[in-house]
């Protein structure tokens, strides 16, 4: 419970918090791709471009001191957040139930540069082999696994935020 009220009664704090953890994550997955060689699959890159969205909404809610700034900015990073987690499980779901024929596909930018945006958009979801393949493990959790955890625990906390209502510290 002491937990819960310090969450509600300093939000910029927990907004600023948030949006640290986001900086800290894209940090990681640049690590992973640049220095260990990893190269992320078109979810993954979906997942990033959640986790910066997250990171930009939450700072900006923890800025302003207005009761209808915050909340505004904390909706939208509430909406980030759970498409983040959607995408992190689908994720998770296509490397646990690998389709029969795994095809490699083209990365984000191929698809980008060499198709319409009405046609890569739906490739990026489809998933390719890239997508199903577990090439790091953190206590036995895929990179997808630990983003659907960060990405629900993100929503957790600005739901509670945001139905809280706490006063601004």
């Amino acid at each position: 419970m002491q937990v819960l009220n310090q969450i509600t009664t300093a939000p910029r704090r927990t907004l600023a918090l948030i949006a640290a953890i986001c900086v800290g994550m894209l940090a990681f997955g640049m690590y992973l791709q640049y220095v260990q060689g990893l190269e992320p699959c078109p979810m993954c890159i979906v997942q990033r471009y959640a986790l910066i969205l997250v990171a930009v909404l939450a700072g900006l809610a923890s800025l302003k001191g207005q009761s209808g700034w915050w909340k505004t900015f904390g909706v939208l990073a509430l909406l980030a957040s759970g498409f983040g987690a959607f995408v992190a499980a689908r994720q998770s779901w296509l490397q646990w139930n690998p389709p029969e024929f795994a095809t490699c596909g083209r990365d984000f930018y191929g698809m980008i540069e060499n198709y319409s945006i009405s046609r890569a958009i739906p490739m990026i979801f489809r998933g390719s082999g890239d997508c199903t393949a577990v090439d790091w493990t953190f206590l036995g959790g895929s990179i997808a696994n630990w983003s659907f955890i960060c990405f629900a625990g993100f929503s957790v906390l600005l739901l509670v935020l945001l139905l809280k209502g706490g006063k601004r510290t």
